[in-house]
């Protein structure tokens, strides 16, 4: 039993590399980066990349290559821990699934696995079909304890994760959910550019801290703010708010200006109005629909 046992291993270890060779072909090199939770891996994922010259990163669910998500949806989403987990490693084939058609597409030359300990960035490598491991770089190796103890304070009073991609790339994905940009700025060698990366910072749906909720008024009261600064508005008649999974749309009725250019007043405002509300609200704007009920002839004032 145990000769064909292991007769059975090898077969599988051979159909393994097979698979591998055919997804990734023979040069693929996997790095992996391990600290524990909180103390600023996804913070400063993107510079260990950039000093191995690693173009693609595997972080919480997430395939990332550049600035850029190109497959996968985040763990931070899940409603607890234990899901998060599942959706870290890829336990779910679906997820599984995605994330090798991705690896197969784009073919990379090198990737960086983000994770809490050694078996997990192994588990997501073995799971996702990598080759194993070559080199690993841990927390304490970038990071000093005192900006380790800074991280794990923000993640404890704040309830604060990183994601390694810029914010207008997951304000789809986190709609309604705290996000904030952060920008990281590090000199390097003299003679070579600064490193410039701008992450985006989000609140999990567990963290204790709970999600939040935006009133309609507030849509409203952005938009009768940025229409008194617009020339070719005269005053906002209503405001409706539809809110949907993957963010708000928005649907107003105004009354315009005589005498100005009403299609290029509107698409102004609009395209202004979009980006204030994503901006202060964190919230994806879907649509924003203006319709012009109205004319105001400010010579007729006082009739």
């Amino acid at each position: 039993m145990i000769i064909v046992r292991r007769s059975i291993d090898i077969k599988y270890q051979s159909k393994k590399m097979t698979l591998l060779k055919e997804l990734f072909g023979n040069n693929i090199e996997v790095y992996a980066f391990v600290g524990p939770s909180g103390t600023g891996k996804s913070y400063r994922a993107q510079m260990v990349a950039n000093e191995k010259n690693i173009e693609f990163i595997i972080d919480d669910g997430l395939l990332i290559k550049g600035n850029q998500v190109i497959a996968g949806e985040s763990a931070k989403k899940a409603p607890t821990k234990i899901e998060t987990v599942k959706h870290a490693v890829f336990y779910n084939e679906q997820e599984k699934t995605e994330i090798m058609k991705a690896l197969k597409q784009y073919k990379p030359e090198k990737i960086l696995i983000l994770g809490t300990s050694d078996g997990m960035v192994q588990k997501i490598a073995t799971n996702l079909g990598l080759p194993q491991i070559k080199e690993t770089v841990y927390i304490q190796d970038v990071a000093t304890e005192q900006e380790m103890e800074t991280a794990r304070r923000i993640r404890v009073t704040e309830g604060k994760h990183v994601i390694p991609v810029p914010t207008f790339e997951i304000k789809k994905d986190f709609s309604g959910y705290l996000l904030d940009p952060l920008q990281i700025f590090k000199i390097k060698a003299h003679g070579e550019k600064p490193y410039i990366s701008e992450k985006s910072i989000i609140r999990p749906t567990f963290s204790y801290l709970g999600n939040f909720t935006i009133s309609d008024t507030v849509f409203r009261q952005i938009l009768e703010f940025l229409a008194s600064k617009t020339q070719g508005i005269y005053k906002i008649q209503k405001v409706r708010v539809s809110n949907y999974g993957d963010g708000a749309s928005l649907y107003m009725e105004v009354t315009v200006t005589y005498g100005v250019n009403v299609i290029k007043e509107i698409k102004t405002f609009k395209e202004k109005a979009i980006k204030e509300i994503e901006n202060l609200t964190s919230m994806n704007i879907v649509d924003l629909e203006i319709i012009v009920k109205n004319v105001y002839v400010p010579e007729n004032e006082g009739l």
